[in-house]
């Protein structure tokens, strides 16, 4: 129930405050905190946030807000001299976040000259576009956190399971990312819940986890 602003040049997007609006629901760091936006003051170029949780907002972590992702540029200027890094350097792979159909890993492929393609799925276009996706690339991730954020933790465990179904069945290699050892960032050791998910997770037809 607290206010805290943020200016429009720390994000990593500048023109953000231009898909929202005051009342809109602002989701973050895995859908962990809950903020609503109460003002955007474009002389100051600031953006308000009424806070719903308690705890620590970090440095780089999303800001997510359901249903503006297709008004969005795919790339940004800094994901364009990243990729430029990676050609220099003929890296193995590069991964795509927030995929949204087919025509954003057609439109990255004309600057990626060497490396393979993971595309990420962690929205819901991207769930919905997953057949077309899939005839792109021969790696998808699963970044469990974003895509809880866009459609509800309650039904993350069943899109999970159709979408690894969908890539086993076109040939493809599945990895699967977030929390899977989220105990252990304060313990030394899983929670039994935890271990029992890795096993069944690893035995699911899977490439590997992040």
């Amino acid at each position: 129930n607290e206010e805290f602003s943020i200016n429009f040049h720390q994000l990593n997007y500048r023109d953000f405050f231009k898909h929202i609006k005051i009342g809109d629901e602002v989701w973050a760091n895995d859908s962990i905190f809950k903020f609503t936006i109460k003002s955007i003051d474009l002389e100051v170029s600031k953006i308000t946030f009424l806070s719903h949780s308690t705890g620590r907002l970090l440095n780089n972590k999303g800001f997510h807000v359901r249903g503006i992702h297709k008004d969005i540029p795919f790339l940004f200027k800094k994901d364009k001299k990243l990729i430029e890094l990676a050609n220099k350097y003929r890296l193995d792979f590069i991964g795509l976040s927030f995929v949204r159909d087919a025509k954003d890993i057609e439109d990255a492929k004309k600057l990626i000259k060497y490396s393979n393609i993971i595309s990420k799925v962690e929205t819901l276009s991207a769930v919905k576009n997953l057949n077309d996706i899939l005839n792109k690339v021969e790696f998808i991730l699963v970044d469990r956190g974003d895509l809880s954020t866009e459609i509800g933790l309650v039904k993350l465990a069943s899109y999970q399971k159709n979408i690894i179904e969908k890539a086993l069945f076109y040939n493809k290699k599945v990895f699967l990312a977030t929390q899977f050892l989220k105990n252990m960032e304060k313990n030394p050791i899983p929670t039994i819940a935890e271990a029992i998910d890795l096993y069944n997770t690893l035995k699911s037809g899977i490439y590997g986890i992040q």
